[in-house]
C-alpha cells in the first residue's frame, strides 16, 4: 500500500491509502462516491474519464492515484460553480449535444479546457480538440455548436486570451513527482484533513509444507497462500457477516462440501463433481435484458486450526467478453457458548466486459449484502436437513438465475422509501 495526500476539488484529502496499482478513477468512485468520473473503455481512448489535474485534462483510467501525490484534481462534482462550465452545460442543453449522457462529464471537461485555451478556435478546431472524446449517441453535430457558441459568448464579452496555455511537457501531474518508499508516507499536507482508506486483497505467497497459518486479532483473516490470478486490475472488496443457529464443528464440516457450498448461492449450480479442493460453478445472472452465464473454476485452501479458508478462481460468459476473478476468505467464530457460529467474509472480485460497471457503484455494497442474506438463508436450510440429499448429491439450486436487476431495484426503492419518511417525519 502507498499512502498519498492530494487535493480533490477543493477538499484536502489526508493520508489515502491506495494499492500501486490502483487508478486514478478506481480511486475516485470507489474511495471518494465521486461517480461522476465515468470508466468507458479503461484504455485511454473514449475519453470518458476525462477529469483536471492541476488544470489540465487527463485520462483518470489510465492515471495512477499514487501518480498524483500532492497534486489538485477536480471532477464534474467539483465544477458546478464554475462560469464556463455553467455556460457549457445551458449550450449542451441548448444544442442538444447529449443523449444517453454516459460521454458527457468527459466531455464537458474536455470542452471546457478548448474555450479557455482556444478563444480564436473554428468548427474545425473545435473538432480537432475534441476528437479525443467518443460519443455513440449525437454525430457530434450538437455538441461542436455548444462548444462554439460559448466561444462567441465569450468572445462577444471580451474574452479573448487564451488560458491555461500550456507551459511543460511530460505526463500531467508529473511536476510533483518523488521517490516514496514502499508503504511510508509523504510530507503532510497543511489544512483540513479527511482520511481515506482503500481496502483491496493482498497478494500472497506461495504455498508451504511448513506450520500452518497464524492465528490473527481480525476474524476475517484467512491463509492466503495464493493468489485469485495474475491481473493487473484492482478488486473491489466487501466484507459481510452473518450468523447460523448451529455449532462451528457443523458448520466448518459443511464447507469442506464445496456442492453444497456453491448451490447456497443464488442462481449457482456445478459444471462436474467437485472434488475436496477443486469446483467448476456456473452462475446465471440477469441484469435487465442482459444474461450472463458464468462457468469457470475455483481452488479452496481451508487451516481446519483456524477454521479458516480461501476460494480463489475465476469465470468467464459463454455469451459474451465478460469475464471475472476474485476470491472469498471466511472464518468461523463460535457464539452463544458454542451453539451458534459466526460466519466472517470477505470478497474481492472484478469484473470484465458489459457488466463490468456494475461493480463499480456504491449500491452493490447493498446488493451484497442481500446476497449474503439468500446465501445465509440456503446454507440454514441446508443444514438443517443435513446438507445434501439421501443420495450424497448436492440440492439443487434455490434459483435458476441471480437476478441482479431486480436487487438494484428493491435496493433503489428501499432507499427512496427512506428518504422521503426522513422527510415527512421532519415536516
Amino acid at each position: 500500500m502507498k499512502t498519498i495526500n492530494l487535493t480533490v476539488n477543493g477538499k484536502v484529502v489526508s493520508g489515502a491509502a491506495v494499492e500501486p496499482r490502483t487508478q486514478l478513477a478506481d480511486f475516485l468512485r470507489d474511495s471518494l462516491d465521486l461517480t461522476g468520473t465515468h470508466l468507458g473503455c479503461e484504455h485511454g481512448v473514449c475519453g470518458a474519464c476525462t477529469l483536471m489535474i492541476d488544470g489540465v485534462p487527463a485520462r483518470s483510467c489510465i492515471t495512477l492515484a499514487v501518480a498524483c501525490d500532492g497534486a489538485d484534481v477536480t471532477t464534474i462534482e467539483g465544477m458546478d460553480d464554475d462560469d464556463v462550465m455553467r455556460a457549457l452545460r445551458a449550450a449542451f442543453s441548448r444544442e442538444h449535444a447529449l443523449q444517453c449522457g454516459y460521454c458527457t462529464p468527459g466531455m464537458l471537461a474536455s470542452a471546457r479546457d478548448v474555450v479557455l485555451r482556444m478563444p480564436d478556435a473554428s468548427e474545425q478546431d473545435i473538432r480537432y480538440a475534441m476528437s479525443g472524446n467518443l460519443c455513440r449517441c449525437t454525430g457530434y453535430v450538437g455538441i461542436v455548436r455548444a462548444v462554439q457558441a460559448v466561444i462567441e459568448e465569450r468572445r462577444a464579452a471580451g474574452f479573448t486570451v487564451c488560458v491555461n496555455a500550456r507551459t511543460a511537457l511530460g505526463p500531467v501531474g508529473s511536476g510533483h513527482a518523488a521517490p516514496m518508499a514502499g508503504g511510508g508516507s509523504p510530507a503532510a499536507v497543511n489544512g483540513a484533513t479527511t482520511r481515506v482508506s482503500v481496502a483491496a486483497p493482498k497478494a500472497s505467497a506461495p504455498p508451504k509444507a511448513s506450520a500452518p497459518a497464524p492465528a490473527t486479532a481480525t476474524p476475517t483473516a484467512a491463509p492466503a497462500t495464493r493468489t485469485a490470478s495474475d491481473s493487473s486490475k484492482p478488486m473491489t472488496t466487501l466484507n459481510q457477516t452473518f450468523t447460523v443457529d448451529f455449532p462451528r464443528d457443523e458448520v466448518w464440516a459443511f464447507f469442506g462440501r464445496l456442492g453444497d457450498v456453491t448451490t447456497c448461492l443464488p442462481g449457482a449450480s456445478l459444471l462436474a463433481p467437485p472434488t475436496e479442493t477443486h469446483v467448476e460453478p456456473k452462475l446465471r445472472i440477469k441484469v435487465g435484458p442482459i444474461v450472463a452465464d458464468f462457468e469457470g473454476a475455483a481452488d479452496v485452501e481451508r487451516d481446519p486450526a483456524q477454521y479458516v479458508g480461501m476460494i480463489f478462481g475465476s469465470a468467464r460468459d459463454t455469451k459474451s467478453s465478460s469475464a471475472t476473478r476474485g476470491e472469498i476468505r471466511y472464518s468461523l467464530v463460535e457464539e452463544k457458548d458454542g451453539k451458534a457460529t459466526r460466519v466472517d467474509v470477505q470478497v474481492g472480485f472484478a469484473l470484465t466486459g458489459s457488466l463490468a460497471q456494475f461493480s463499480r457503484s456504491s449500491i452493490v455494497k447493498d446488493i451484497a449484502k442481500r446476497m449474503t442474506d439468500a446465501f445465509a438463508e440456503n446454507l440454514r436450510a441446508r443444514l438443517s436437513h443435513g446438507g445434501s440429499n439421501s443420495d450424497g448429491s448436492a440440492p439443487a439450486p434455490q434459483a435458476a438465475e441471480l437476478n441482479a436487476g431486480a436487487l438494484v431495484f428493491s435496493v433503489l426503492w428501499e432507499r427512496i422509501s427512506g428518504f422521503f419518511g426522513k422527510l415527512f417525519r421532519r415536516s
